[in-house]
């Protein structure tokens, strides 16, 4: 791929990441993506041959933004000695609010009905952050299977940055505090710590 090339394909990713944090998911079609990157309608299809791989590219970038996120939290948790439990705290607040800042993006990256079939190996993009809270996960309660209490974890936090995104956790709490249901939800996955 010649210089060139990679400047178009890095220009049609960029107007996508600006276009869905404008205007969200629903904007992101090619038409739209190529007149923001300043190229014809059908230069697209020349660096993605679908509209999946172009989004697979764009969801690529979230998930890279989201990684260094949680390795920044995760390192200086690490840093100040942390135990495991509160380092896991840690990465899923900061989690919370990659997905308060990024509402667009976070949809984008975790709609497989948009993504699949795209041919990008976006698994080996994300699992990383899953193996963090794996490895977490098991630190603090070694006698839990840890795979799958990460990705009940997981869930959890998904269905409540949904809920604060749609505007129902207001509805439902009289606020948008995630922290008392942030305790709850590491509580109910890795029990109640002996003290706090």
């Amino acid at each position: 791929m010649t210089e060139e090339e990679k400047d178009l394909r890095t220009r049609l990713v960029a107007a996508g990441v600006e276009l869905l944090a404008r205007d969200g998911v629903q904007a992101l079609g090619l038409r739209e993506i190529a007149r923001r990157a300043g190229v014809s309608h059908g230069a697209p299809r020349r660096y993605f041959p679908t509209h999946r791989e172009l989004l697979a590219a764009i969801a690529r970038h979230g998930f890279g933004k989201l990684t260094d996120t949680l390795a920044a939290a995760d390192t200086l948790a690490a840093t100040d000695g942390l135990p495991p439990r509160d380092r896991l705290t840690g990465l899923a607040r900061a989690h919370l609010r990659f997905a308060a800042a990024n509402p667009g993006m976070f949809e984008l990256m975790f709609r497989h009905d948009l993504l699949e079939g795209s041919g990008a190996d976006l698994r080996s993009t994300s699992l990383p952050l899953f193996r963090t809270f794996a490895r977490l996960v098991g630190e603090a309660c070694p006698e839990r299977d840890s795979g799958t209490t990460a990705v009940a974890l997981l869930a959890n936090l998904h269905g409540l940055a949904q809920l604060r995104a749609w505007g129902s956790l207001r509805l439902l709490t009289g606020d948008d505090d995630v922290e008392p249901l942030l305790t709850a939800i590491v509580d109910a996955h890795l029990g109640a710590p002996a003290q706090r």
